[in-house]
């Protein structure tokens, strides 16, 4: 080798080495052995170096995609890697760190890191990483960080890594890993970041992670499968400052040895099964800046040692078991700014010690059961931006100084016991934006000061006993969204004011004492979506100017005193579904242009007095598939035959008119549920469809030319019809063998009555306590087209084929002629009776068989679809709107969750709602693929989820009218983004940054996932607005930890 031998030489011609260095011949070999290995080590440095190379550019193309042009300086020729982005060297030009984030990668996990000898900090991050984690980065004994967060990974965590000792930060979170946490990270003697939420790992929290004393971080939040109990284990960790566990199925009581943690600032465990009371000793976690439990079943009264905490900031407790009072010692948590205790059964009075909070900015104590009065010194958090005290038993004035707080946006106390009058000093709060008092005893006049709120959005104040008038500085509220003051004692006029609320969108002044006529000026709410002045004393015409409403849903002026016509101008509104008009006293024909209504779905003019011919313009309106209600007018002439076009039209009431003819041109409404032809003047013969034979007598009535209903030969088909033209000539034939089949019948019936008989007789020995009576009076009102008929089913309402029973009846397995095979439930007559609201009361065969038994109220009618029915339908056997609205609900739920009504991987057979209902309505309950969307459009569909639960509320006043849903969904996504303005909690970063309409979530990383609200409310629709679901009782917390 020439290099050594070069330097040997220069060594031995150097006359004073020679003479200084002399040494015996053996050490001459070892001083040449020497140098050897010296220039040896240096060719391995140099191979060490390109080593790393090959490593680092092998990776960089083990993918056939292009690489990203950032990476475009990493070349295979370079002697070393030192010189390339994103790769870090120490001073002897070895690789010590690797950090790519956010650069679309779409690798593989780099495979041979044990080659980067020198490696301590690899971070990749949100580069769509793919594959697993090898197995060998265990080898790699320098690491001290590894971030490999926001990708893709799958596969396990490796138990290698516990061989990793210098390792300080383990960054995993927001991939798909699974398996469980290696318990070998309890070797990681200098762990202090463990972060591993948002996978799908399982198992339970290793013991041994209470070993690890440097540990200061633990996230393992939204990995769902995650179980068992917290480990005692925990409270070792001395140095803990971050525990989240949020979203997982971790379970059993908080251990008493987090008490023990002294460091800790954050305890985020929301959104799991966890039980019990909260340890007192808490509090000896004096460092404790977050407590977040939400969503949990923990149970017991809160701890007044909580009032220990002096550093807390954020009190989450909402949706758990809490009983008691709230105690006064949480008003010494000087740093307080959200104390939620929503949906809890908490009771006694609000803690007067909560006006020392001068930091707090949310408090809310909804859904509770809360009594006494507000209290007044509540005045003296100013900085309070969210009061909401709704659904408790608040009784006593709203206080006068509640108008102290001009920062506050959101006043929310309806579903109480207030009483007197509104107070004129909330003029003060001069940020309101959402004032709701619906559901109260409040009386007294509107104070016109609340109109010059600049920021009021949202004036809900529906149900009291509130009377004098609407004041004319109403048009000052330009900012005014919603205006609801449904059910008071208002009298007065209408103010032309109301005209210059151009961003109105609904307003509802119905059930009033509202007189005078509408105001020509109300024709200037641009915006204006839904319009309700039902159920007042309005009169004069229907101002022409409603025409100009061209967004305008929904208008409800029935029940009043209009005269005149209905002005055809209103064919131009092209958005409207809903125009009712009835209970007035309308007059002259209906206007045909009321046919350019393509979007209404119904119309009802009922109880006027409008004539004239029906226009068949009217039925050229596709849309028209609710209701058709032109009853008890003056109306005449025949039915047009252009209402068969009306296919989807679920309900037609014509009764109490003047029309003629024959009703033929009714066959083709094949959807219909709900017929009422009565006191008319038709003639002629019935079409010979289902839903004329099931036609009650009152729905025929009053029509003398009709062919008397009982007898077969009185339906007639479309086609028969048309070739018996001579009508009535052929009918002497017709009675003549009527008359000789009844003859025929009757001799046949006393033979059949003795053979039937016999044959109930056996059934009911048999049978009779559970089919509840000795005959089968059924009429069968399908809401779908069916291939099979009930005597099928009823055949098959025997014990054997007994499946279950529940608290309203019992459950059949029917099996069809055609093999099909379908479960029939019979609910108890004295379930009937009773009115029993039972959420099992759900259909079988396409909906509930009732058999009338000892109850006589009971009309023995089915109708809906198993699974979507409303519960009242068993004990009213009465479709209504709010019927429709519950079977919306369902169908809502179904396409959130991805199950069936009734599912079989819903444990305990429980019905979907029921299902919802029990997981609190919570992200958990979700479509898992629904949830990889983006956080805002998850966001969204947990208010929506909010809205289905209202649909399904058990009691039918409670539920919102199908305009409310739709203005309701309208309004998640138009405000999610602008209606909160509160700060976030970890960041500090602004409301209007961060979307602060919205309670849960989890945080991750360096960019904190938006929190999800929780959806499951128990407001009562009228009271409910898409602004309720986004303020109520939601705290805006952002950047909680999983």
């Amino acid at each position: 080798m020439p290099m050594p031998r070069q330097s040997f030489n220069t060594y031995n011609h150097h006359p004073m080495l020679r003479q200084s260095f002399t040494i015996p011949y053996h050490h001459h070999q070892y001083h040449l052995l020497l140098s050897v290995l010296i220039l040896l080590s240096f060719f391995s440095f140099s191979s060490t170096a390109n080593n790393e190379v090959v490593t680092l550019y092998s990776w960089l193309h083990s993918s056939p995609s292009p690489s990203s042009s950032a990476f475009s300086n990493w070349n295979s020729s370079h002697p070393n890697p030192c010189n390339w982005p994103y790769i870090t060297c120490s001073s002897e030009n070895f690789v010590t760190e690797i950090n790519i984030q956010s650069i679309e990668l779409a690798l593989p996990f780099p495979s041979n890191l044990s080659s980067l000898h020198f490696l301590q900090k690899l971070i990749v991050s949100g580069a769509n990483l793919t594959g697993t984690i090898p197995p060998d980065i265990g080898y790699c004994t320098e690491l001290t960080v590894i971030d490999v967060s926001s990708n893709s990974l799958v596969g396990t965590i490796p138990s290698s890594v516990g061989k990793l000792q210098n390792l300080k930060d383990l960054i995993l979170n927001s991939n798909q890993l699974t398996g469980q946490i290696p318990a070998e990270l309890g070797n990681c003697i200098n762990l202090k970041n463990l972060i591993v939420f948002d996978n799908y790992l399982n198992g339970k929290l290793p013991v041994e992670l209470g070993k690890l004393s440097s540990l200061e971080v633990i996230r393992v939040g939204g990995n769902k499968d995650i179980a068992g109990n917290i480990p005692d284990e925990l409270g070792d960790c001395q140095n803990l400052k971050v525990l989240g566990l949020a979203d997982t199925k971790i379970s059993g009581s908080i251990p008493a040895s987090l008490g023990k943690l002294s460091m800790l600032q954050t305890l985020s465990v929301y959104t799991t099964m966890l039980s019990g009371e909260i340890p007192p000793n808490i509090c000896n976690c004096s460092e404790l800046v977050n407590l977040f439990l939400y969503e949990n079943d923990l149970s017991g009264s809160l701890p007044a040692e909580l009032g220990k905490l002096q550093k807390l900031e954020k009190m989450l407790l909402w949706q758990n078991n809490f009983v008691g009072s709230i105690p006064e010692e949480i008003g010494n948590c000087k740093s307080l700014k959200i104390i939620d205790l929503a949906f809890n059964s908490l009771s006694g009075s609000i803690p007067r010690s909560f006006g020392n909070l001068s930091y707090l900015e949310e408090l809310m104590l909804s859904n509770n059961n809360i009594s006494g009065s507000i209290p007044s010194v509540l005045s003296n958090a100013t900085n309070l931006l969210q009061l909401q005290l709704d659904t408790n038993q608040i009784s006593g004035p709203i206080p006068a100084e509640i108008g102290m707080l001009t920062a506050l946006t959101v006043f929310f106390a309806w579903q109480n016991k207030l009483e007197g009058s509104i107070p004129p000093a909330l003029a003060g709060c001069r940020s309101l934006e959402a004032l709701d008092l619906s559901h109260n005893a409040l009386t007294g006049s509107l104070p016109p000061g609340l109109f010059q709120l600049q920021n009021l959005t949202k004036l809900l104040l529906i149900y009291n006993d509130i009377s004098g008038s609407i004041p004319p500085e109403i048009g000052k509220c330009t900012s005014l969204i919603r205006l609801r003051l449904v059910n008071n004692r208002i009298s007065g006029y209408i103010p032309k004011e109301i005209g210059l609320l151009n961003n109105l969108t609904y307003l509802d002044l119905s059930e009033n004492h509202l007189a005078g006529s509408v105001p020509e000026e109300i024709g200037n709410c641009a915006e204006l979506q839904m319009l309700n002045l039902s159920n007042n004393t309005l009169g004069g015409t229907l101002p022409s100017s409603l025409s100009a409403l061209i967004r305008l849903q929904v208008l409800d002026v029935s029940i009043n005193q209009f005269l005149g016509q209905i002005p055809g101008s209103f064919g131009k509104l092209t958005s409207l579904n809903k125009l009712i008009l009835s209970r007035n006293s309308l007059s002259g024909s209906i206007p045909s242009l009321l046919g350019r209504c393509s979007g209404l779905q119904l119309l009802d003019l009922s109880n006027n007095a409008l004539s004239g011919t029906i226009p068949a313009e009217i039925f050229e309106i596709e849309a028209l598939d609710i209701a058709l209600n032109l009853s008890s007018n003056e109306l005449s002439g025949v039915i047009p035959s252009q209402i068969s076009a009306l296919d989807k039209l679920s309900i037609l009431d014509l009764s109490h008119n003047k029309l003629e003819g024959d009703l033929m041109v009714l066959s083709g409404l094949i959807n219909l549920v709900s017929l009422n032809i009565s006191y008319n003047n038709f003639t002629g013969y019935l079409p010979d469809s289902k839903l004329f034979r099931q036609l009650s007598a009152a729905e025929l009535a009053g029509n003398q030319g009709l062919c008397s209903r009982g007898h077969d030969a009185c339906f007639l088909s479309n086609a028969s019809s048309m070739t018996n033209s001579s009508g009535f000539r052929r009918s002497q034939n017709l009675r003549l063998a009527i008359g000789l089949l009844i003859t025929l019948t009757i001799a046949l019936a006393i033979f059949g009555a003795i053979a039937i008989f016999g044959a109930r007789k056996i059934i009911r020995d048999d049978n009779d306590s559970e089919m509840g009576g000795d005959s089968w009076p059924w009429k069968f009102t399908p809401f779908q087209k069916l291939n099979f008929s009930v005597e099928q089913v009823l055949k098959c309402l025997v014990e054997s084929n007994v499946i279950g029973k529940g608290c309203s009846g019992i459950v059949y397995r029917a099996e069809l002629e055609n093999g099909e095979v379908i479960a029939v439930k019979k609910l108890w007559p004295t379930t009937m009776a009773a009115g029993y609201n039972c959420q099992n009361v759900r259909t079988g065969i396409n909906g509930a068989l009732v058999d009338d038994g000892d109850f006589a109220r009971s009309s023995n009618t089915v109708a809906g679809s198993y699974g979507y029915i409303a519960p009242e339908y068993g004990y009213m056997m009465k479709i209504t709107e709010k019927s429709d609205v519950y079977s919306y609900g369902v169908v809502v739920l179904e396409v959130l969750t991805g199950k069936q009504p009734i599912d079989p991987t819903i444990p305990d057979g429980l019905h979907i709602v029921d299902w919802v209902r029990q997981r609190r309505g919570g992200v958990q309950v979700l479509d898992p693929s629904l949830c990889a969307q983006p956080e805002s459009e998850i966001e969204e569909m947990l208010q929506t989820l909010g809205v289905a639960l209202l649909c399904v509320n058990p009691a039918p006043d409670d539920r919102p009218t199908m305009k409310d849903v739709a203005a309701m969904l309208k309004e998640i996504r138009q405000e999610r983004e602008g209606c909160m303005k509160v700060d976030t909690i970890l960041n500090g970063s602004s409301a209007s940054e961060k979307q602060e309409n919205n309670r849960s979530g989890g945080g991750g990383g360096t960019s904190a996932n938006a929190m999800m609200p929780h959806a499951y409310l128990q407001s009562n629709n009228t009271s409910f607005s898409a602004s309720s679901l986004l303020y109520s009782s939601y705290s805006n917390v952002k950047t909680t930890f999983k």
